[in-house]
């Protein structure tokens, strides 16, 4: 199969509409071709007149951690073009930075989840872009968590970083296809065009991700498709005290960690709560220490999630009810528990970063809620789900 840059790069007719143009790249590590050439080193090899970079959240490079590290802009060391950061003094494109290029070619791998803030780039270069009467190219990648719905739609006015417009938190949508969404929704007036990938099979065996590609990171902490999965349930942590298991080498790929949590304990009230959202994975008791973030030197009792080889069913695995029903156990048997971090995440100084991360305070109500049910969650979510399912369909190119 082809990605969108492979197929650019092999087109003669595509590189020749790019010949007199100014052109900028939006690109991470992972931005590379079949061959493992960077994005950037091909276009320019290519002869695409390539006069400016930009990287997203964890930068260009992909070497920044955590939430809230940003980067700086720089000028790239071999190719003397200026490298804007899209998340450090401003994560909307400025009207200077538009300047340096007449078409944008966006070429960031992203995780199908809505709070991965690539999602929210691709927003505000497409905004950036109608109002500078620029062009935008996304060149499509794989959604490896393939083409599942799942999560309660973003509520209107609980927009961020991590939530640009009112979608779930696993979207299910290519970069491509997400960009057609935004300008319908957002009624853009924008030059857009999509290189669509060749032979992708979101039903295929991989499920999403190609089983001829290897995985290279997006940003640091994806470090394999098991996180890649398991990300749009596990990413709620981010706005919990217990651990994603930062700090460790398998982070985002655990349920919970803590020191204080038996997590024994609260996998039998997860199979006594809801057993049926348990299925599509194996849920395995672990132990571990992070060497920093959250507990770090502690040792935390844990469920390491495995959504891969002989344990992984992909229509199955719902890993924001898998997540939502880890807090619920633990607020069952632990009442009294600490569960939200309550820190500035993502900008957003005044809510609650659980709130942020999932786009109002449904989930962390139902979870607080001492009379709320599985079914109560259920209902709600489904009814979210069908009706994104409907908005998306007419966009879909695979």
């Amino acid at each position: 199969m082809k990605f969108g840059i492979d197929r650019l790069l092999g087109d003669p007719a595509l590189l020749g509409e790019l010949s007199q143009k100014r052109v900028a790249l939006v690109a991470h590590p992972a931005s590379v071709t079949e061959d493992l050439i960077h994005s950037l080193d091909a276009l320019i090899a290519a002869g695409v007149n390539v006069t400016s970079a930009f990287g997203p959240q964890h930068g260009l490079k992909g070497d920044k951690q955590d939430n809230m590290v940003e980067t700086a802009d720089e000028t790239d060391p071999l190719y003397g073009i200026p490298v804007f950061s899209l998340y450090g003094e401003v994560r909307r494109p400025s009207g200077q930075m538009m300047g340096t290029a007449d078409v944008f070619l966006f070429d960031l791998q992203d995780l199908g989840c809505r709070i991965y803030t690539f999602v929210t780039t691709l927003l505000y270069l497409l905004e950036a872009a109608a109002e500078h009467g620029k062009e935008v190219w996304v060149l499509d990648r794989p959604n490896p968590a393939g083409r599942p719905v799942e999560g309660t739609l973003l509520v209107p006015g609980q927009e961020s970083f991590v939530g640009a417009a009112p979608m779930p938190m696993r979207h299910g949508l290519t970069m491509g296809e997400m960009g057609h969404w935004f300008i319908d929704h957002f009624g853009l007036d924008v030059a857009y065009r999509v290189i669509a990938m060749q032979g992708w099979e979101p039903a295929g065996r991989g499920h999403g991700w190609p089983q001829d590609r290897v995985w290279i990171n997006p940003s640091p902490n994806a470090a394999n498709i098991n996180m890649a999965r398991a990300y749009a349930g596990t990413v709620m942590l981010e706005g919990a005290t217990l651990s994603e298991g930062r700090g460790t080498t398998r982070p985002l790929e655990v349920l919970f960690g803590a020191p204080d949590v038996d997590a024994k304990a609260v996998l039998a009230e997860m199979r006594r709560l809801a057993p049926d959202w348990l299925k599509g994975c194996a849920l395995r008791e672990c132990w571990f220490e992070p060497t920093f973030h959250k507990h770090a030197g502690k040792l935390c009792s844990g469920l390491m999630i495995h959504a891969e080889g002989p344990f992984y069913e992909h229509h199955e695995f719902r890993p924001w009810r898998l997540q939502a029903l880890a807090f619920k156990a633990i607020r069952r048997l632990y009442p009294d528990y600490p569960i939200w971090r309550d820190f500035p995440y993502e900008y957003e100084f005044e809510r609650l970063a659980i709130d942020v991360i999932n786009g109002g305070p449904a989930l962390r109500e139902w979870v607080d809620n001492p009379a709320s049910s599985p079914a109560d969650l259920e209902r709600i979510a489904g009814a979210d789900e069908a009706k994104w399912r409907e908005r998306i369909a007419p966009f879909l190119l695979y």
